[in-house]
């Protein structure tokens, strides 16, 4: 009995390590997120180029948690709700790792638009938009350290707004370059950047979905909640 205690000690130990580097890594992502967001609205270059950067470390980040991860489950032998959360740990830091792809494309695409004219009041919207995510990351995270389901399914429902935003953004880039051919270079990178939010967006939705099978055993087997979209099937995702 005491050596069983002993390995469970010790096998909780680590998977509290392994999770504070998941939080520490969606702290990261977090901060990409919103310095991505103001580079691009302020036309900061050095800021975006800050964001760029700090993707390697947020690379080297999911690679330390899955070899952490994988030794923990290979070592330790965990039982079926500790095999449970080391497989969330897992898939959370690999949506995590494909955030911070997507805010360093964000950032690749202000460098790009800081040498050319600003599109009237798409820095502001897109920062709404930004925000909106952000704070659906904040929420998921939260909900994963909690263990919150109803928390994670409220940031399913989020999802909801940003679709909107993203279509409304998308209408009005299409406005801008019907008005006026010149737009049309500079429209097409932002268009990309809605896109990478609206992806983001997903993403954060994809770690609350984690969380509610942590938390209660299952997936939601409910559609997730979607904005209806003449975007969504004909063009990609916005990856660079």
């Amino acid at each position: 009995m005491n050596s069983e205690r002993h390995i469970m000690s010790a096998f909780d130990r680590d998977l509290e390590t392994v999770q504070a580097l998941v939080v520490k890594m969606g702290g990261m992502v977090e901060s990409a997120i919103h310095d991505a967001a103001i580079a691009l609205e302020t036309r900061d270059e050095e800021l975006a180029e800050d964001v760029r950067r700090r993707d390697s470390a947020i690379d080297a980040l999911e690679h330390q948690i899955n070899e952490e991860a994988a030794r923990l489950i290979a070592l330790r032998a965990p039982r079926a709700t500790d095999l449970r959360t080391a497989l969330t740990v897992i898939k959370i830091s690999a949506i995590l790792e494909r955030v911070g792809d997507y805010a360093k494309n964000i950032a690749k695409r202000s460098h790009v638009l800081v040498h050319m004219p600003a599109v009237e009041s798409s820095g502001m919207a897109l920062r709404r938009m930004s925000a909106t995510v952000e704070g659906m990351m904040k929420d998921a995270l939260d909900s994963y350290i909690q263990r919150d389901a109803a928390l994670a399914a409220d940031v399913r429902k989020r999802d909801l707004e940003v679709d909107q935003m993203y279509n409304a953004l998308f209408r009005e880039f299409l406005t801008y370059m019907m008005e006026d051919p010149r737009n049309i270079t500079a429209c097409m990178h932002l268009h990309f950047i809605a896109k990478n939010i609206e992806r983001m967006g997903d993403h954060a939705t994809g770690i609350a979905e984690q969380v509610i099978y942590l938390a209660t055993g299952e997936l939601p087997d409910d559609a997730r909640p979607k904005s209806d979209s003449v975007t969504r099937a004909t063009l990609n995702e916005g990856e660079d």
